[in-house]
Formats: structure tokens, sequence, C-alpha cells
């Protein structure tokens, strides 16, 4: 874990080290210039484009970093190292993005493309497992040593940290909380499975689930349906504590199986704050058994939360070396 002191390249001192960090989604890629304690230097939104295919994304994902490594040093600093974030089952001991549905990557050696091309040393970790590290080193966890961080978005993904350290698994695939089945024969989810975590509880099933009961056309999204059973919408309530009791049964598994200090939500239907969180703590409690019943904390990094991970994770990596 990134702690100690760091001889940067030239002898540079540790406030003018930077991390160049890219946390790469479908959609878009959250970029930053991140200092050794973990405070962001510069942030930057590029498109991703998926649909332009792996090897366009491969080459904006090296195009981007390059450009922020000699904006770090126009700007007087001195990058030493490559951060990576990309969603998916990620091999990180072999820097390889084993599948990753939604930018298109099946088997991409990115470490070894990006510190072929920048340099200069990579890693490359998982999203959710970066936003882990940083949410339980730097963010709302960093006063345990038992970290369960749940992004709940479009999909829901879980990162187990201890002691900074976040578990991958045997095969990369560790954290999959979202693919829990809590209601058999429920929902189809996009794995093929039906009843799954992430079929009930996400943002996009929350969306689609009000939806179907309404027949709204647009649909509205899970902001405007939470919004709207706050508003006393009948349908948008029943959603919302479907949703609900499915990802407190989730997380009653995820505290049976880890037995966390303190569990950290994030992604979009966070943000939804009491509305979310007073009803789940109340269906967790009622879930708690002989487990001990963990915190349920908001995250504290926000957007950032990736950058700053995939960040960490490359200053874990120099002090190996």
């Amino acid at each position: 874990m990134s702690s100690g002191k760091l001889n940067a390249p030239d002898g540079a001192p540790d406030r003018q080290q930077v991390v160049v960090a890219i946390d790469v989604g479908g959609s878009g890629m959250k970029c930053a210039l991140v200092h050794r304690d973990g405070t962001v230097a510069r942030t930057e939104h590029h498109p991703t484009q998926a649909a332009r295919g792996p090897a366009a994304v491969i080459d904006t994902i090296l195009d981007v970093a390059d450009g922020l490594a000699d904006t770090a040093r126009r700007e007087g600093l001195t990058p030493v190292a490559l951060g990576l974030a990309v969603p998916g089952v990620i091999d990180e001991a072999a820097g390889v993005a084993i599948w990753s549905s939604n930018i298109g990557f099946r088997d991409v050696p990115l470490r070894a493309l990006a510190t072929a091309r920048l340099g200069m040393p990579a890693v490359l970790g998982h999203d959710v497992r970066v936003g882990g590290i940083a949410e339980a080193r730097l963010g709302a966890g960093q006063n345990d040593r038992h970290v369960l961080f749940v992004a709940i978005g479009t999909g829901i993904a879980a990162a187990h940290v201890i002691d900074g350290t976040a578990a991958v698994g045997a095969h990369g695939a560790a954290g999959e909380l979202g693919h829990i089945l809590v209601r058999p024969g429920g929902p189809r989810c996009g794995c093929g499975q039906a009843g799954c975590l992430e079929a009930i509880a996400s943002a996009s099933a929350v969306a689609r689930r009000y939806t179907e009961l309404t027949g709204s056309t647009p649909g509205p999204s899970a902001a405007e349906v939470a919004a709207r059973a706050a508003a006393g919408d009948r349908l948008a309530q029943q959603v919302w504590a479907e949703a609900v009791a499915a990802l407190a049964d989730g997380l009653a598994t995820g505290q049976a199986l880890f037995d966390v200090e303190t569990v950290v939500l994030g992604g979009g239907l966070a943000r939804a704050g009491a509305q979310l969180f007073d009803p789940l703590r109340a269906a967790l409690h009622d879930r708690m058994t002989f487990h001990r019943e963990p915190r349920l904390v908001p995250a504290a990094l926000g957007a950032e939360a990736g950058c700053i991970g995939a960040a960490l994770l490359a200053l874990d990596s120099l002090e190996k070396r």
C-alpha cells in the first residue's frame, strides 16, 4: 500500500510527482493527474466512443494518456506512472483486460501497450476495485480495515478491501455482487440468469421496471423514478421498495461472506441520499441475526474515485519495484 517516500525520476520532490490516471467507461473516460497523497492536480473528460471498435478505443486511451503526461511536464510536474481502470474481468497481475463487454475488449494487453507507448511503468485495474481502494484509503471507509464498496449504476459491482488492498479473486472476477441470485425466476439479467440483484436494484433496472409498469414513453431515469416516489407516485414507490428490499438481501449476503465494518455505496443510485439510505439501513438491520451490522455510508470521493484509485494502484506497483 502506497505510504512511504518514493525517489522520483530526476530527483523530483514528492509534490512534483504525479500519476497519469484514466478510468475508462463505456461512454466516457475520466482522466486526471493525481499527486502521491491522492489529491487531484488536473481533471479531464474524453469520449470513449466504443462503437468505433476496441482498436480505436485503445488508441484513444493511449493518446489521452500521452497527452496528459505532456501536460504534466509543461506544468512543471513529473509523471512517474500510469494507472488505468477498465470494467469487466481484469487480470491485474498480467495487465490484461480479459473481457470488457461495454468497450469491446477481449484479451487486450493494455499494460504492456501503455508502457511501450509512454515509456513509464503502468498498471491495469478493475474500475470498481480501484474505486473501492480509493474510498477505503482516502474516502468514506478510511478509518476501517475491512470495507465493502458497492457501486450501483447501470449495473452493480463491489470491491472487498482489507487494509487498503482489494481482493481480485482467482480469475480476476471478484466482487460481482450484482450477480447474486436474490429473486429466482425474476427479471432476466444481462448475464443470462433470472433474478440477479443487478436486474432488480441497479439504476437501469429501476427505470426499466417503472417503464414496464406504467408504459410511459420515453421511460424516466432512476433519479426521476425516485423523485416520483418521493412525490407519492404509488407505482414509483413500489419499484423503489422492490429495489431497496433486493439490495438489502444482496448486502446481507455480502456481510455474511465478508464481515466488514463499513459498506460504502457509490454510483448513481446512491445519490438519492436519505431516500435510499434510510429504508436500506432499516431493511439491512432486519436481516441481521448473529452477523455484526455494518456501518452503511455514502461514498465520499464522487466521480474522481476511479482515477484516484488507479493512481494509488500505480504507486503501490512503484513501491514494489
